[in-house]
């Protein structure tokens, strides 16, 4: 009975901590904000939701913008970039 009841109570922290750590993600940007990418290269930033993009940085394209760090937009943005025509282009190497 000792092992049992020390096996689910080792078993229910394991769980609490997979739980906690899959469901917290760390956001590219805080509320309030949203993410620009360097033209012509891979840097970025944050703006606040109420002013636009400083010069040398833009939008990310529509639907392609990274929400958390190391999602799939985040690791793509790594080696790619926007040209000065908003199209998307591999990046530049370091």
């Amino acid at each position: 009975m000792r092992k049992t009841m020390l096996g689910l109570a080792v078993a229910s922290v394991t769980a609490a901590l997979t739980l906690t750590a899959c469901s917290i993600q760390e956001a590219s940007c805080s509320d309030g904000e949203y993410p620009v990418l360097t033209v012509g290269g891979t840097g970025s930033a944050c703006v606040s939701d109420d002013e636009k993009p400083p010069k040398g940085y833009t939008r990310y394209p529509e639907g392609k913008e990274p929400e958390h760090v190391d999602d799939k937009w985040d690791v793509y943005w790594r080696t790619h970039t926007v040209d000065e025509n908003g199209k998307i282009i591999k990046a530049p190497a370091e």
